[in-house]
């Protein structure tokens, strides 16, 4: 059931990670309560995934209420996660280690999304939407960068249509 959550979070992202923000900051809430659920609980599946829900709810309903807050957290917790999946890819997610990579990924994720919003929202919920993809269906590598381009290229397409039309 996860995987297929994965999935379908996942491709949203790709496709409109930075058109429903709200989604994009949801998902790395969800993203966030499911690891931690994941690793201090070793309870059932379905309440890790409960537990992953509530807090992208929340997230959600902050990035529609408190959007400047909503925008660092998110870009914290998708940098966070998006570094730590490329450091397992690697081998370099090993104990302790791992909340050293997730924490200087979370700040590229705040720093960047303060820097350059709308494309740091798309490389963000790219690399977020392949992540989720490429470890739901269990591989990586070539698959998850093809998945990040896919999903840069169309937002990035996207926004530029955007600001085409705002022009004229």
């Amino acid at each position: 059931m996860l995987s297929v959550i994965s999935l379908i979070l996942g491709g949203a992202l790709l496709i409109a990670g930075r058109k429903l923000f709200w989604l994009f900051v949801g998902a790395a809430g969800f993203i966030a309560g499911l690891q931690l659920a994941t690793q201090f609980w070793q309870g059932p599946e379905i309440l890790a995934i409960v537990i992953g829900l509530v807090v992208g709810v929340i997230f959600a309903l902050l990035a529609i209420f408190l959007q400047g807050v909503a925008i660092g957290v998110a870009g914290f917790l998708a940098g966070g996660y998006i570094l730590t999946v490329v450091a397992g890819m690697i081998g370099l997610n090993q104990g302790a280690f791992s909340w050293i990579v997730y924490l200087i990924g979370g700040i590229i994720g705040v720093l960047l999304v303060i820097f350059l919003f709308d494309w740091a929202i798309i490389t963000l919920s790219s690399l977020a939407g392949a992540s989720l993809i490429t470890q739901a269906l269990g591989i990586g590598g070539v698959l998850f960068l093809v998945l990040v381009i896919v999903g840069v290229v169309i937002q990035g397409s996207m926004l530029q249509r955007e600001r085409v039309v705002v022009v004229e």
